[in-house]
């Protein structure tokens, strides 16, 4: 159990690491509050589900118009000041929000609107961020746990700010809960001034932004574990992942509860992502984690075509956890890879890849799926995602086989 212990929060040793993480711990868990909140607000005030996907499409479709040119600006630039500015533009967009919920009079358009620039925010202060992660750690033998931990701290407060957003919308109201946000984000940007990081070279331009796309997109080409993951996770996000764009649906009507049943769904699927993390954390072979990947996402298939059918509280909570343990492992996995097998030098532009693939196809994928659950209902819309999860997982595995084979 020490050994365990020990192998599981290495990361932690490297003090720019642990200041950054415990920023994020509490900046997480007011994005989370306010995650949930949106959503249950936009639900409550049209009771549609085509709006659920709306707002999804309008937070994180910026990511993929916008993240390859943020991986550009990542690779070039210091890594540590730009997180620093998304952060502090992240805190004003969250305190205006707040400003407009407690006023009062607003309309959806406005929260649309401004979901849409913290999505514009998130396509530059991802691939940084991710590239930063290199940056805080001495020993780079360290990053995969780092990164693991780091999903971890994310999936906890995924976990906990769900549950504290339900209670809070339900006794104080939306106002609250976006104003606990705001105050988070001080947490983080405390947190980035604190960090001792060493002087940044700033690289000259050699080549035009197009030119480096097509560099970007060449390499992903040349290096085929790489592309195949960069599919994989787009074909999972599109497909797959917008169930949770139904949950305030599922809430409300399948199980006749409030913001707090929201909560509590989406709070056990942070629990299992937590789970998930900790399972990730702990690896020392990355030989298996692609079989880990393909293997989750059979069961996460099967827990999906349970749960769209479940009237039963309780046993969709547990199934919830599973869903969150499986869906966590998706992404992570094939984000560590990604970290860890580029080039430094493409690194920001492959991970902004990454994040089009991921951030880019959950949008459309949640936009279709609030279409296809108002004509067909939101059971046999996340029935039909979770058989969707079994063919794509069996899929990979033949395509897999067949590459080896063919390189044996």
């Amino acid at each position: 159990m020490k050994a365990w212990s020990k192998n599981t929060f290495r990361a932690l040793q490297h003090p720019n690491f642990r200041i950054f993480i415990s920023g994020q711990a509490i900046s997480r868990i007011g994005t989370w509050m306010e995650r949930t909140a949106v959503s249950w607000v936009v639900y409550d005030l049209t009771n549609s589900t085509f709006m659920l996907g709306l707002t999804a499409f309008c937070s994180q479709f910026p990511m993929f118009l916008l993240s390859l040119y943020g991986g550009i600006l990542a690779d070039r630039y210091d890594q540590h000041k730009i997180v620093i500015i998304t952060q502090i533009a992240s805190f004003i967009q969250a305190a205006i929000l707040t400003i407009l919920i407690f006023v009062g009079g607003f309309e959806i358009w406005h929260i649309l609107v401004l979901i849409t620039i913290l999505g514009i925010i998130n396509a530059f202060d991802m691939p940084a961020r991710q590239s930063l992660m290199h940056l805080l750690v001495d020993n780079t033998t360290d990053l995969q746990n780092a990164v693991a931990l780091n999903s971890s701290i994310v999936n906890i407060a995924r976990l906990l700010g769900p549950a504290l957003a339900g209670i809070t919308l339900s006794k104080f109201g939306a106002g609250v809960c976006f104003s606990l946000n705001t105050l988070s984000y001080l947490a983080v940007i405390i947190s980035l001034f604190s960090l001792k990081m060493l002087p940044h070279e700033t690289k000259v331009k050699k080549q035009s932004n197009l030119k480096e796309i097509k560099e970007s997109i060449a390499y992903l080409k040349q290096n085929s574990q790489l592309g195949i993951l960069t599919i994989y996770t787009a074909c999972i996000a599109f497909f797959v992942s917008p169930y949770i764009t139904l949950l305030p649906d599922f809430a409300k009507e399948m199980f006749k509860g409030d913001a707090q049943t929201y909560g509590y769904i989406t709070s056990c699927i942070g629990f299992g992502a937590i789970l998930g993390s900790l399972f990730l954390a702990a690896q020392k072979e990355t030989s298996r984690m692609v079989n880990i990947v393909l293997i989750n996402a059979v069961i996460l298939g099967g827990a999906l075509i349970t749960f769209a059918y479940m009237e039963y509280l309780p046993a969709a909570l547990l199934l919830s956890v599973v869903t969150g343990f499986c869906g966590l492992t998706q992404s992570t996995i094939c984000l560590t890879i990604i970290q860890t097998k580029s080039a430094p030098e493409m690194r920001g532009r492959i991970i902004s890849l990454f994040a089009m693939s991921l951030f880019g196809m959950l949008p459309l994928g949640g936009l279709v799926l609030g279409i296809l659950s108002h004509q067909a209902g939101s059971s046999l819309s996340v029935a039909i995602e979770g058989g969707i999860a079994i063919l794509i997982a069996t899929s990979f595995y033949l395509l897999k086989k067949r590459n080896h084979k063919t390189t044996a």
